[in-house]
């Protein structure tokens, strides 16, 4: 015991029971003040914690410092005193163990075996809420339990542990248990041993019907058919299981079910997401990955092809397509985003997107500062970012672009017919090229006109568009140019039609033109207008480029709002009445009316309209003739002829006698030829499927940006680098490469893949991961329940050639996944959210699991595997927000309406409503686990969405056709494929009441049900027209039977209160365990939800347990 205290009966209690040693008697000689206010304030509770521990059983486990203390440190004391040295006080520590065994004030802060003597404890206890830690402002109280979990750490010796995750995953030997019959592999293992210490045993294993359905939800998202079923049940062989399990991982569904996860994680989408949310082209990656799951593509050589498949030795397309991956990030064509800010939004996306999806680690959150809670520094983020600083790619992108790079695919047959047309043209180029003395000499002639015509001043037009955009540079909207069979033409062969929805403005545009032309005195603008009788547009609107949009001429009505409706300025002027419609009008506008000035350059003109039809021909600038000749062609050709003939160097002779080639009548045909051929090619190329790829570029300057600020250029300039303290990659004198961190990602040196990925398959067969937070791993995470297991699991992911289908047979081929998920009162006493895994769990299906089974169910669902994203049903005008461009939202026909739900077009800014109805999330960001909600408007989507309206359709014509004669046989054959089960009596009773109710009603209104039968593409059924009532009847009942399918308690409750025995209850009739009604009405939301699950767990217990993967509800 220390001295310095007296013989006061409250202090030697106090020691004696905090396990000091007390001389007695013994006296106070000298209190310090300080000291007692100490013990005054650790007195009671360690008193307390005395006795506690006195009465601890001897076997009672001891506190484990990763599991029960540091996510106390890491909640309430690292936001202080962690990682991040800017909001770091007092230079006090708790992330490390010699800042929490430290004594920065003269006091130690933890010192083992001795709470009284610790710092640590005196403050989270004082009396004096001010000297309290953590302070009350800060909202990070510990409760006092944890309170007494942290004394008690310290009292058991404070033994310290560096965080579980940071250390390499090693296999233990698995725990001797008492139930040896059970364990089936060393999962059984590690989970019962940690049962048996609990005092627990596992849940008996779950019916085959249940382990059927639980296996095809699990494994292929879909249901297994009654024969399927049937057939299962009947194989008694001891390989039965294990054959099932096989032929499912074989199935290519497999793939897609696994995919779906994969492309929620690395954020795929169809669209962009900023600004216009436009369209973009990556569904081959989504088709690379799910090939990759079925072919059971090692993840190891799976995350080099993600991360840097372009940079890996003859890439081939399917290795450009998964660097793809580097391009799924949201990305911008907006007209005012700034590059510079995009180009860090996009380098910090990848840096978040890359750590969460590979190493389960939040390192975006130190990119404004250091990480307040892990180890991640600041500089560790833009050392990271630094490896991606080599993609290329703009800040901003050009809105209706391919977003480039693209790596192109082409079918064999496209290849075929490609190579046959360069064939052909190479011998045309070759003619071409050839010379001769007929055309040497018309060459000549023709060059002294040209040096004639330079100093021409006689008026001339310069064709700057006519039957092409030939000048280079952006195009902008689809410029569709018509022939005179079409339409009228004013200049040689075509003009360009351009049509407008009324009210509604289009405009088609080029910029940046490789041809510019600099404008001298006196020259005009002009276009060729004819404006369409019977479809006139309000107004007619030119516009010049010069750097900028803000020269606009308009004709008619001020309805084109560029430059400000209202305005009389150079960026919109008006210049009279809409021109004549039927007939070939030019339109000439004065440069200096619309703010242009001699020796202004134009690189750009756009053709605007309000509404209508017009066509547009010949557009240029009325000029001289020699300043027409000078930009016909381009200066080196100009300054070429200039240059006597004599003197010319071969590279001037070739660039005239190029440019005669291509003006030449003479050469009219071979011309000709070239151009449909490349036209052919053009069409084919617009045909070839294309994927957003990677390339690599020189790479940018990265910097550690202070507090993340894009503007902020002070911050030191970082190389490519691995966070420094799990260590580096061994590279000296050159820059480390994607290829070379793909590689440690994926190396047994990195403690953190193998178990982020092994911890989201557990968490996709049971529900929950064995650490829950599938993305943070760190200290703001959840130490793993069992971590061994989360261990062992890794190491044999790694040593088993990063086998991913090896290690879902594993798991689920275990007798821990195959057991019941009934929970027994014990059980939900003692471990009510299943973490100890004791039973099986239950959860819901996904959105797209939901409607891929309404649509198996009907027949109607496609299996193809693959291709571009397809378009189901969808609420009109729901698009009606999306801007720049309009889109109107067309549904697919024919078997694109029927695919899997993973194909649908994902629009990120809005996401397909059923989707979103049933947790889909939009993919803006990396998703580790979805959000499950459970709320009217999925019962609504059920009910109303065209689809399942025309699954229940589709699903009752197969009942009648199949499912027999009489109602009782169509209920047994529809709750056979629905739920794989016969239905009980009782549900019996209730599914044909409810069939002969709206039997009834239909029967007696036979224009209602026209609707109803008619929903959807599918072809409604043909025949006796006294089957319509019943087909109708059946879809109402099928559509119950569909929502019983994917329906929690919370869903069926309010169904069961009017639809029980057919008819709605009265209020004193008995309900529900001894509930009337009325009573039920009367009790608490919480009292009715807690009768529910009794309900749901003990009356219907008689029911055999057949999963309706992830109902709550026994089926």
């Amino acid at each position: 015991m220390p001295s310095g205290f007296g013989e006061l009966p409250e202090v030697v209690a106090f020691f004696q029971l905090a396990g000091e040693k007390v001389d007695a008697p013994f006296t106070l000689t000298k209190l310090h003040a300080s000291i007692w206010v100490r013990a005054s304030c650790l007195g009671f509770i360690i008193l307390l914690l005395g006795v506690a521990i006195t009465l601890q059983s001897a076997d009672a486990e001891k506190l484990q410092f990763d599991r029960d203390i540091r996510p106390i440190l890491s909640d309430k004391c690292y936001a202080c005193h962690g990682p991040d040295p800017a909001v770091r006080q007092a230079n006090l520590r708790f992330d490390i163990k010699e800042g929490a065994f430290s004594a920065p004030s003269g006091y130690p802060i933890i010192v083992p075996g001795e709470p009284e003597n610790s710092e640590l404890v005196l403050r989270i206890t004082h009396k004096n809420i001010d000297e309290r830690m953590p302070p009350q402002i800060s909202n990070r109280q510990p409760t006092q339990e944890q309170i007494d979990t942290l004394i008690q750490w310290i009292a058991e010796g404070a033994e310290w542990e560096e965080h579980w995750v940071y250390n390499l995953p090693k296999q233990v030997e698995p725990p001797t248990v008492t139930d040896t019959a059970w364990i089936r592999n060393p999962i059984d293992a590690l989970i019962l041993g940690k049962l048996e210490a609990e005092g627990l045993a596992p849940s008996a294993e779950a019916d085959k019907q249940t382990l059927i359905r639980r296996l095809n939800f699990d494994l292929t998202g879909l249901l297994p058919t009654p024969a399927e079923v049937e057939q299962f049940l009947r194989d008694e062989s001891p390989d039965a299981y294990e054959s099932l399990v096989n032929r499912l991982l074989s199935k290519p569904q497999y793939g897609e079910q696994l995919g779906m996860y994969w492309l929620d994680l690395v954020r795929y989408a169809d669209t962009s997401g900023y600004h216009a949310d436009e369209n973009v082209s990556v569904w081959p990656y989504r088709d690379y990955v799910i090939k990759a799951f079925n072919d059971n593509m090692p993840f190891d050589r799976f995350t080099v092809e993600n991360l840097a498949g372009d940079l890996l030795p003859n890439a081939t397309p399917a290795q450009k397509v998964a660097s793809g991956y580097n391009r799924l990030n949201q990305t911008t064509s907006e007209g005012g985003a700034q590059a510079k800010e995009y180009l860090a939004i996009y380098a910090a996306d990848r840096v978040r997107t890359t750590a969460s999806v590979w190493l389960g680690a939040t390192l975006g959150c130190a990119q404004c500062h250091d990480h307040k809670f892990d180890p991640f520094t600041a500089k560790d983020f833009y050392s990271f970012a630094a490896f991606f600083a080599d993609v290329k790619g703009p800040g901003v992108y050009g809105g209706g672009s391919k977003w480039e790079p693209v790596v192109m695919l082409p079918t064999p047959a496209q290849e075929s017919g490609l190579r046959e047309i360069d064939d052909e043209l190479a011998k045309l180029e070759q003619i071409f090229k050839a010379s001769s003395p007929g055309l040497e000499a018309e060459q000549t002639e023709w060059e002294h006109e040209i040096r004639a015509l330079l100093e021409s001043t006689d008026p001339a037009d310069f064709a700057w568009v006519d039957d092409a955009q030939a000048n280079g540079g952006r195009t902008e909207g689809t410029w569709t140019f018509v022939g005179k069979n079409e339409a009228p033409v004013f200049s040689k062969l075509l003009s360009r039609r351009q049509t407008a929805a009324a009210e509604k403005t289009v405009q088609h545009a080029f910029r940046g033109a490789n041809r510019k032309f600099t404008l001298a005195e006196g020259d005009q603008l002009f276009a060729y207008v004819w404006i369409d009788p019977e479809n006139s547009p309000k107004t007619v609107m030119l516009q010049w480029n010069d750097g900028n949009w803000d020269h606009r001429a308009f004709w008619g009505e001020d309805k084109i709002e560029s430059g400000g409706i209202g305005n009389d300025t150079p960026a919109h002027k008006p210049m009279g009445p809409l021109p004549a419609a039927g007939e070939w009008v030019r339109l000439e506008v004065d440069p200096a009316d619309v703010g242009l000035k001699p020796g202004s350059v134009l690189n750009g003109m756009a053709f605007a309209q309000s509404g209508g039809t017009a066509y547009w021909d010949v557009a240029g600038i009325a000029t001289t003739r020699g300043s027409a000749v000078k930009h016909t062609h381009t200066p080196q050709v100009i300054a070429a002829i200039q240059v006597d003939a004599f003197v010319r160097t071969t590279s001037q002779r070739e660039q005239i006698a190029a440019e005669y080639r291509r003006i030449t009548p003479a050469l009219d045909g071979l011309r000709n030829q070239m151009a449909e051929l490349r036209k052919q090619k053009t069409e084919i190329e617009k045909q070839i499927p294309y994927s957003l790829t990677t390339e690599s570029t020189l790479p940018r300057t990265t910097r550690v940006l202070p507090r993340g600020n894009w503007l902020d250029d002070s911050g030191e300039i970082v190389e490519p680098m691995i966070p420094t303290f799990l260590g580096d990659l061994g590279i000296k004198n050159r820059r480390p490469t994607r290829l070379e961190l793909a590689r440690w990602v994926v190396s047994k040196e990195n403690p953190l893949t193998a178990r982020a990925f092994v911890n989201r398959l557990w968490a996709l067969y049971f529900g929950t991961g064995l650490s829950r937070v599938l993305d943070d791993l760190g200290a703001q995470g959840e130490p793993p329940v069992h971590p061994e297991l989360l261990d062992w699991l890794a190491v044999e992911f790694m040593e088993s050639g990063w086998n991913v289908k090896h290690i879902v047979k594993f798991i689920v081929t275990s007798n821990t996944y195959r057991q019941s998920s009934k929970a027994t009162e014990v059980l939900r006493e003692k471990d009510a959210y299943n973490r100890l895994v004791a039973r099986q769990s239950s959860w819901r299906l996904n959105a797209e699991t939901v409607r891929d089974n309404a649509l198996l169910l009907s027949g109607l669902l496609v299996p193809k595997i693959g291709g571009p994203s397809v378009r189901p049903y969808q609420p009109k005008g729901y698009y009606s927000n999306l801007n720049f461009p309009k889109r109107t939202y067309m549904h697919d026909k024919g078997e694109s309406q029927y695919r899997r739900g993973l194909y649908t077009h994902w629009q990120r800014t809005f996401l397909h409503p059923s989707m979103m109805a049933f947790d889909a999330p939009s993919r803006q960001e990396c998703t580790a686990e979805r959000t499950t909600s459970n709320t009217p408007m999925q019962a609504l989507t059920l009910l109303n969405d065209p689809t399942y309206v025309e699954a229940a359709r589709v699903f009752a014509t197969r009942i009648i056709r199949e499912g027999g004669e009489s109602i009782p046989e169509r209920i047994n054959w529809a709750y056979q494929w629905a739920l794989s089960r016969m239905p009980q009596p009782k549900e019996l009773e209730i599914m044909t009441n409810l069939y002969e109710k709206h039997q009834a009603e239909y029967t007696a209104n036979l224009d209602a049900v026209g609707a109803l039968v008619a929903a959807g593409e599918a072809p409604a059924i043909e025949g006796n027209p006294t089957m319509v009532p019943e087909l109708a009847t059946d879809a109402i009942k099928e559509k119950r039977l569909l929502d019983e399918a994917d329906q929690t308690v919370e869903q069926l409750k309010e169904d069961i209160l009017t639809e029980l025995g057919g008819e709605p209850l009265s209020s004193d009739e008995p309900f529900l365990d001894g509930f009337t009604l009325g009573q039920y009405l009367e009790l608490s939301e919480a009292e009715r939800a807690k009768l529910w699950d009794e309900w749901n767990e003990v009356a219907l217990e008689d029911i055999e347990e057949v999963e309706v993967r992830p109902n709550a509800l026994p089926a």
